[in-house]
């Protein structure tokens, strides 16, 4: 085992560096020198040395049986070696007897295969030369024919360069004329192609067209040809827009105009050209314009009628048409292609104009409108473009069914009204200053004074008039629809500013109106006014687009909630102080018997009637009648007699105790109450149930409380609730009204009445007051209820029952 040898040697700090991977024999020579010590190191390593050596001899010892069968397997190891070298030699010698067996043949074969090669290869060019001669002296014929023979003469030359394809005839010297003259040819051909395709376009003849078109398909240059053709009119249609727009070119128009009218007007002057001249030179700029939306359409109308033919015409051999073969490179989208240049064009010049000329700019924007209409003359122009166009194709083959056909992701009409967009904006711009102005300029004072009617008219006509000019297409109209309402909602904020609804001035109902309050009525006028012109304006003809119309009347709304703001206030006092004056009869005595003369009064209605007639009175004199007739304020009036009218009947349900002579009294004021409400001067007959259950209750009074139960008009006409309360009054004193159950004054009851409007709501109430009755007698160990109360009792059950889902 050789592990301990090793083992010494690794512990060892001299020998392990000769077991080390990277073993240098001159670093270990140099260290030895430099350490001084070389005949130590000399007996060390001749030490290791007889130990390897002694480990050697062991190793052997112990293994020659071993080493003795290698050496063996060595010998027989060289003996099968030697065997296959001498097959090696034979294996040798037999290829190389194969090879000179085999390529000989090899050779003549390679040699016979090229030379019929050679051979058919000049059979083909015999053919293809035989082949040209004829097509040459074809052709020869056909360019004799001139414009008739075109196309087969194309024909021709697309036949020869399919035969020419692939071939090089340039050394032979026999087809040299031939070639010279099929190029001569196809130059003649294409500049025949070229110009007949130009003519074809700008005649919009399809014929022309169509011939001309198949030829550059032959010669193989139809989408270059096409597209030249299409970039060459796009660009001249740019110069058109350039020289249109053009401040020089403008110029000379209007000072040649405005030269010829002062010539004509003084013989004998020379004329001076007028380059100052505003009106000649808007009209020249606007006769440039329609002769541009001209040269527009006719360019497109070209553009057009070349993807019409293009679609038409098709390839002889594969049937697919000569757009879908343009389609392969991408280019089968003519006519949208051009047109977004077009667009883009229109974009970029009028742009560009604006920027440089201020008054290009200014006339575009101010007269925005009549640009706007001219291009929405030019679309729709370009939709009956088809219908236009000569029918010199099967019109069931046609492959678009108006202008642009039916394209889905493609809007071409937003397109053309996309390069107005910047003109559109500052038109729009204007236009809300221009009416803002007018309400500003209307409403500019800084105290509370009203406007007056020539402020008034003056917004009028500025809306008027915008809605007027914007006529000319509905987009636009829209928009400045809703120019007009936001100037509406300007108007109707300022007035509201204007307006005093709060404080003791606005508010009080006592003596005469009052500054604030005849300034509220001077408001209301402007305003009833204003919504009554504004729509009659709109009721008429000026406005056809009724989306136009439904904006700005929407807009109206907002003048009839500042009419209903400043209004209501001045309303809710009335309605405050009406049913103050109401609650004053629980101060009268309604308990007197009928046969009590004394106490009935000599007057028709009690003392609240009489001052409610009064108060009535004041505040239609003195209030509303400054107000305007407007439906809101007439709605609002309705609604304050609908409110004392039912004040009237809930009051007067709460009055405890209550006679015959009282009842009498109260009928009579049933009565009154409609001499007291006609000074509003609203039908009385139209405030629906108020009205109904006031009615309903006169009869009522004077009837036994099963009767009052058993009434038909309980429920529908007059309220469960409301009955009730009237049962409460011929109760005893112990059955006490909701009111005196909770503990509360009729002021705030009549207050809890008008916060819980649900009929259900008040029959818990009336309820709870029963029921506190029924206990109180239980308490006192009573044997029987009030005679009413069983009447009161089915009355209540009956109105749960009806009140339940």
């Amino acid at each position: 085992d050789t592990s301990g040898v090793l083992e010494q040697f690794r512990d060892d700090g001299v020998f392990k560096q000769f077991l080390s991977d990277e073993f240098d024999a001159k670093a270990v020579a140099c260290s030895a020198i430099q350490d001084l010590s070389i005949a130590q190191h000399l007996g060390k390593l001749a030490t290791g040395i007889s130990l390897l050596d002694k480990e050697l001899h062991t190793q052997v010892s112990a293994h020659y049986e071993d080493l003795l069968a290698q050496a063996t397997g060595i010998e027989t190891l060289e003996s099968a070696l030697q065997t296959m070298f001498v097959s090696i030699q034979n294996l040798q010698q037999t290829s190389e007897r194969l090879q000179s067996k085999v390529v000989e043949p090899y050779n003549k074969t390679w040699n016979q295969t090229a030379m019929l090669a050679r051979l058919q290869h000049t059979c083909d060019m015999i053919r293809r030369i035989g082949r040209l001669f004829q097509l040459v002296k074809r052709l020869q014929t056909q360019m004799q024919g001139g414009a008739k023979e075109i196309t087969k003469a194309a024909q021709s030359l697309n036949e020869a360069d399919q035969l020419l394809e692939g071939v090089d005839l340039s050394g032979v010297d026999v087809v040299q004329e031939e070639l010279s003259f099929i190029a001569e040819a196809r130059q003649s051909l294409e500049r025949q192609a070229e110009k007949m395709l130009e003519k074809g376009t700008e005649a919009q003849n399809k014929s022309q067209v169509g011939v001309a078109l198949q030829v550059l398909f032959h010669l193989q240059l139809l989408q270059p040809r096409v597209m030249q053709l299409v970039r060459a009119t796009a660009e001249r249609l740019r110069e058109s827009v350039r020289c249109s727009l053009s401040i020089n070119s403008l110029d000379q128009q209007a000072s040649s105009t405005a030269s010829a009218a002062l010539g004509a007007r003084v013989p004998g002057r020379s004329s001076m050209p007028v380059t100052g001249s505003s009106a000649a030179f808007r009209a020249a700029l606007w006769t440039n314009m329609d002769r541009l939306v001209d040269h527009v359409c006719q360019a497109c109308g070209q553009i057009q009628q070349l993807e019409q033919v293009l679609a038409k015409k098709k390839d002889p051999v594969t049937h697919s048409s000569f757009l879908q073969e343009l389609s392969k490179s991408g280019h089968g989208d003519i006519l949208r292609s051009f047109w977004l240049s077009v667009a883009q064009t229109l974009s970029d010049e009028l742009a560009r104009a604006a920027a440089e000329s201020t008054f290009l700019r200014q006339a575009f924007e101010g007269e925005y409108p009549k640009l706007l209409s001219l291009f929405n003359d030019l679309w729709r122009r370009l939709e009956q473009l088809e219908g236009s166009a000569p029918p010199s194709l099967d019109a069931a083959d046609e492959p678009r069914g108006r202008f642009f056909g039916q394209q889905e992701e493609f809007r071409p009409e937003e397109a053309l009204c996309g390069t107005l967009s910047p003109l559109e904006n500052a038109y729009l711009t204007r236009s809300l200053s221009r009416l803002l102005d007018a309400v500003n300029v209307a409403l500019s004072g800084s105290t509370r004074e009203s406007p007056s009617h020539e402020d008034l008219d003056g917004i009028l006509r500025a809306i008027a008039s915008e809605l007027r000019v914007a006529a000319v297409d509905a987009r636009l109209c829209r928009t400045v629809a809703k120019n007009v309402a936001q100037a509406v909602h300007q108007l109707a904020a300022r007035c509201e500013q204007l307006t005093a609804v709060d404080g003791a001035e606005a508010l009080q109902v006592i003596g005469p109106a009052t500054a604030e309050q005849q300034c509220n009525a001077a408001l209301l006028h402007l305003l009833h006014r204003f919504q009554g012109e504004l729509s009659a304006f709109l009721n008429g003809d000026a406005v056809q687009l009724m989306e136009a119309v439904s904006i700005v009347r929407g807009s109206l709304k907002t003048v009839e909630t500042v009419i209903q703001g400043t209004v209501q206030p001045l309303l809710s006092a009335v309605a405050q102080s009406v049913e103050a004056i109401i609650l004053t009869m629980h101060e009268e005595d309604f308990s007197t018997p009928a046969s009590d003369r004394t106490a009935v009064p000599d007057a028709p209605c009690s003392l609240y009637m009489r001052e409610l007639q009064q108060f009535v009175a004041h505040c239609q004199t003195d209030y509303f009648a400054a107000w305007p007739p407007s439906e809101t304020v007439t709605q609002g009036i309705r609604g304050l007699a609908s409110r004392a009218l039912e004040l009237l009947a809930r009051h007067a349900s709460l009055v405890r105790p209550l006679g015959d002579g009282g009842k009498m009294r109260l009928a009579a004021d049933f009565a009154q109450i409609e001499m007291a409400l006609a000074p509003l001067g609203q039908p009385l007959a139209e405030l629906g149930r108020p009205y109904k259950a006031l009615r309903a209750l006169r009869p009522l009074l004077f009837q036994s409380p099963q009767h009052m139960a058993q009434s038909p008009v309980v429920g529908e006409t007059v309220p469960y609730s409301l009955l009730l309360h009237f049962l409460f009054a011929r109760a005893p004193p112990e059955l006490r009204s909701p009111y005196e159950a909770a503990s509360w004054s009729r002021s705030r009851y009549s207050k809890w009445l008008d916060e819980h409007p649900s009929e259900k709501e008040r029959l818990v109430l009336i309820r709870g007051a029963m029921e506190s009755y029924v206990q109180m007698v239980h308490q006192r160990q009573g044997k029987e209820f009030a005679p009413v109360y069983p009447v009161m009792k089915e009355l209540l059950q009956k109105a749960m029952e009806l009140q339940r889902p």
